[in-house]
């Protein structure tokens, strides 16, 4: 009768051991100890850990020297790059945007600038013997 009690007490232990087995994550259960709640490799993180190993083995294998910090180097490069050349456009733009607003600040209150749109008369005279026009007068613009 022992025997018996000794194997309902076996079985109804042997899940509960492999449930602990299973929640464990590779690291505790080579140390053979429970995980932690600040362990390194959760459960729930166990894909994402084969995969950050397998992207850094192949890219050790591509690079041997550097392997995926290398990778990182560069994109931190292209990130830093990619930022001056945003802030030298926004600064662009503000230069741009400032110039604007003073040109509109500057305008006749009465309403835009009104151009005569009849052809020029003797603005220019065109000199045969050269291939040079001369200029006798300028409309102003402003």
């Amino acid at each position: 009768m022992s025997t018996t009690s000794h194997n309902s007490n076996n079985t109804s232990l042997s899940p509960i051991i492999n449930e602990s087995n299973q929640r464990r994550c590779a690291a505790c259960k080579y140390l053979r100890r429970r995980c932690s709640r600040d362990c390194q490799l959760p459960v729930h993180q166990r894909a994402q850990a084969a995969e950050a190993m397998s992207a850094e083995a192949y890219w050790r294998v591509q690079d041997p020297v550097y392997g995926s910090v290398g990778v990182i180097n560069l994109l931190q490069q292209h990130i830093y790059m990619n930022q001056r050349e945003l802030a030298r456009t926004r600064a662009h733009i503000a230069i741009h945007t400032a110039q604007l607003e003073a040109h509109v600040a500057h305008r006749p209150a009465h309403g835009p600038a009104q151009f005569d749109r009849s052809p020029p008369q003797d603005n220019f005279v065109l000199d045969t013997t050269s291939t040079s026009l001369e200029f006798n007068h300028l409309p102003d613009i402003s």
